[in-house]
């Protein structure tokens, strides 16, 4: 009698993925205590705050004519030229890395990987000092560049791509450790016993893998890259129509004219918002 009484339970779980698991789960989540409820909603509303105001004094009736103008155009027009271009530098050098770091054992594996991930946790006005140390004219690196091959990175559009680079490449090497991690090296096992050379096996087997995981990568890069302000004033200054980027741009119209500031803020607000709709099945699904 007992088995018969259990089965129309078995059968429901089964049609409907457990739910006497998730009514736990849904009765765990009711009734939240009043002393977590209310930090809850002030930590919300400190996040909230500032971006309703944002919308709420943005200059709508002007904001086509300071979208339009001339110098938010430019600036509009350079950060995402340098943002793809920084993506494409993190691409072809941080795919790799993450690579090395999650399919190769190397004595200081950790330590490399620590070192990897210095930048998101660096000031960026630090990490600009470092990279005029290292690539500028008489940089560690810089000074040959200049005097071997004429290059010179600082205060260039160059320069604004390599300090975007260097603070988005993290991103996008964390990203796709983590993918690699997940996925199951044993299909790259199998190509290899067909005869699949190591790159083979990686660009054919392992690259389809984790198409996601760099997609997601790149975006987060390109977002990053978007909005990086420490590192470009300090390794490429801000001159209007060559290293002036949004945020930079920002920077300098609050001073003069608030409206183009606001203007192009609300440009950055909009962005970011696409970034976190574009991930939000990779993310946001896959925490609910």
């Amino acid at each position: 009698m007992t088995t018969q009484l259990g089965k129309p339970d078995a059968a429901a779980d089964t049609l409907t993925g457990g739910p006497r698991r998730r009514r736990v789960g849904a009765g765990a989540r009711r009734g939240a205590p009043l002393p977590l409820l209310l930090p809850a909603l002030a930590g919300l509303a400190f996040l909230l705050l500032p971006l309703i105001a944002l919308l709420v004094r943005a200059p709508w009736r002007s904001l086509p004519d300071q979208l339009t103008s001339p110098e938010v155009w430019q600036a509009l027009q350079l950060s995402l030229v340098t943002a793809t271009a920084a993506t494409a530098v993190s691409l072809v050098l941080g795919v790799p890395l993450a690579w090395l770091l999650a399919r190769t054992d190397f004595p200081g594996r950790g330590f490399v990987r620590a070192l990897v991930t210095l930048p998101l946790v660096l000031p960026p006005v630090v990490g600009g000092v470092a990279l005029l140390l290292a690539l500028g004219r008489n940089g560690v690196v810089g000074q040959w560049l200049d005097s071997w091959f004429g290059i010179t990175l600082p205060f260039t559009t160059a320069g604004v791509v390599v300090a975007e680079a260097f603070v988005a490449m993290p991103f996008l090497v964390i990203s796709v450790e983590g993918t690699l991690r997940s996925a199951d090296p044993r299909y790259e096992e199998a190509a290899a016993t067909l005869g699949a050379s190591r790159f083979t096996a990686f660009r054919r087997v392992t690259l389809p893998l984790i198409a996601p995981g760099i997609a997601a990568g790149s975006v987060l890069a390109w977002a990053r890259a978007l909005g990086e302000f420490g590192a470009t004033i300090t390794f490429a200054g801000n001159f209007p129509g060559r290293t002036q980027t949004m945020p930079l741009a920002v920077y300098l119209a609050l001073q003069s004219d608030p409206a183009a500031a606001i203007a192009l803020s609300l440009v950055l607000l909009i962005v970011s918002i696409a970034v976190l709709a574009g991930l939000r099945d990779r993310w946001m699904t896959a925490a609910s």
